[in-house]
């Protein structure tokens, strides 16, 4: 198994870090446009191995796309992060060009791979990917419905004070402030619907705070968050190389799937050797629904200002 991640910035190297650390691949690529910054990172990571236990073969790449050579699965962080007042609709116009340069790189030396996008706006990037690479579609898988996820259960376990790992808990729609869709009718505590321990009024502030969970932390921080992308990225890559048959949500290519086409939109998928392998039916209420369709016409808006960019 070999893996590469494109981009050694916080998350790129962050999602590295976790690839390496429960031993996904036999061999891991960092690779950066930066001088010596994948080097670097990739060293100091494997001044970590015989601290933590791993033993995965590490190489750091200014920009040699050779070294990324037969890669199984590559996850692609590339392009600016956001800063304090930014949407992530706002990084389109340099992003496009950054996310379409590397899988046309990518491609030169592998064949098949599938590939994770990270990259903001992620539902247009993942649109864009889908569209350059030429891949079956279930090889593209978009990040951000795995985060947003991470992110309702994270405050949702705040909110009743209880262990996170007995909550459960979906974002679905667009990985934007205003386009995700925390499903909190189909959120659980250990199997009992949540809404039998918190008011509705604490239920909406929840999926309130979800949706801006990025931008929480992009004002915290004055740039993009770190650990939690670059974990939920890895977790998706776990469930694939694993092929563990885990339903995540992930930004995916939709034919009619929940009443969407022409499409890349945050989904219920199975996640396993061949990338998202089906597409889950949640069966949304009209209002959920009503959603989902408002936050797929906002995609497709941002979406059409490919068309608009010299690629």
């Amino acid at each position: 198994m070999k893996i590469t991640v494109v981009g050694a910035g916080a998350v790129g190297a962050t999602c590295a870090d976790n690839i390496a650390r429960k031993e996904l691949a036999d061999e891991l690529v960092l690779l950066d446009i930066k001088e010596g910054i994948a080097e670097g990172k990739t060293l100091d990571m494997f001044q970590t191995a015989s601290l933590l236990g791993f033993d995965t073969k590490l190489v750091g790449s200014t920009n040699d796309y050779a070294k990324t050579a037969n890669s199984d699965v590559v996850v692609i962080t590339s392009g600016l992060p956001r800063k304090p007042g930014m949407t992530r609709e706002e990084l389109i116009g340099v992003n496009a060009g950054i996310v379409k340069s590397v899988v046309e790189n990518i491609l030169k030396f592998s064949k098949n791979p599938i590939i994770v996008i990270i990259s903001n706006p992620m539902d247009t990037m993942t649109y864009l990917a889908k569209s350059v690479a030429g891949l079956d579609k279930h090889r593209i898988i978009g990040m951000g419905g795995t985060l947003d996820s991470a992110r309702f259960k994270c405050y949702l376990a705040k909110a009743m004070d209880v262990s996170i790992n007995d909550i459960h808990g979906t974002v679905i729609g667009g990985h934007g402030d205003t386009t995700m869709i925390p499903l909190k009718r189909l959120a659980t505590y250990n199997g009992v619907p949540v809404s039998q321990f918190l008011s509705a009024e604490t239920l909406d502030k929840v999926a309130a705070d979800t949706m801006v969970g990025g931008a929480t932390l992009t004002g915290l921080l004055g740039t993009s968050a770190w650990y939690a992308p670059g974990a939920a990225g890895a977790a998706l890559v776990e469930a694939i190389v694993r092929d563990e048959k885990k339903i995540m949500a992930c930004c995916v290519s939709l034919d009619g799937e929940y009443g969407q086409s022409d499409i890349c939109l945050g989904v219920p998928v199975v996640l396993g050797k061949n990338g998202w392998e089906k597409i889950v039916d949640y069966q949304l209420t009209e209002d959920e629904q009503a959603a989902f369709n408002k936050s797929a016409e906002a995609v497709r808006n941002m979406n059409s200002v490919l068309s608009t960019l010299s690629l």
